[in-house]
């Protein structure tokens, strides 16, 4: 909508792999009088290593402004295990609900090189906020 600044870009950087998150409210898919509130996040991971990554495994760790935490572990992302090959980025966008009108997101990838070694890279929490919550951390 017009008049809405940008969303913030978060930003975490582990041994040359950049992670940059935007999330982003979802009006239309949230029903605040069913405590349903979605939003989207694109993220960005850019290879500014010397090596080629595999991304193999997510970890991220919910946790909504009334405490509830969730969990979520699972293989690669959105469907895919990207490579990164030195100097290249792969982006991709997915949507996260909560029972409640703000939270805050974050946890990890796990890379792996072409030699097997692994790598766990930082996503860096950031924050689901909505027009609906009435306080928010400061």
């Amino acid at each position: 909508m017009a008049g809405r600044p940008p969303p913030p870009v978060y930003e975490a950087e582990t041994a040359g792999v950049k992670i940059r998150v935007q999330p982003r409210f979802m009006h239309d898919e949230s029903r605040p009088a069913s405590g349903e509130y979605v939003w989207s996040y694109t993220v960005e991971i850019e290879n500014g290593s010397q090596r080629t990554w595999t991304l193999t495994m997510r970890h991220w760790d919910i946790i909504d402004s009334h405490g509830r935490r969730q969990l979520v572990d699972g293989e690669g992302v959105v469907g895919q295990t990207p490579t990164l090959e030195p100097g290249k980025s792969f982006r991709y966008s997915s949507g996260a609900p909560l029972a409640a009108p703000s939270g805050m997101m974050g946890g990890m990838y796990t890379l792996v090189g072409e030699d097997g070694e692994e790598m766990h890279v930082r996503i860096p929490t950031f924050s689901l906020d909505s027009p609906y919550e009435r306080s928010r951390p400061s």
